[in-house]
């Protein structure tokens, strides 16, 4: 590398820079996917039945404010 002039050592450095810090957010991405997956799976299928019809029942539910004279 010292064969180059150092403009162009120090362009190359970013480059280095830059493609390291690019496979250490993809690297970072695929955990944060992976343990995403790995809770989604920690459910057995009657439980997320169970759970998404707590959800459903939650959001449908009519509550009125305390404050609201209706």
């Amino acid at each position: 590398m010292s064969d180059y002039p150092k403009p162009m050592r120090q362009r190359m450095r970013w480059w280095k820079v830059l493609g390291l810090a690019g496979l250490a957010g993809v690297a970072a991405s695929g955990v944060v996917i992976a343990r995403a997956e790995r809770r989604r799976r920690a459910y057995t299928p009657e439980e997320i039945r169970a759970r998404l019809r707590d959800r459903h029942a939650q959001a449908t539910a009519v509550t009125t404010p305390a404050d609201d004279p209706a």
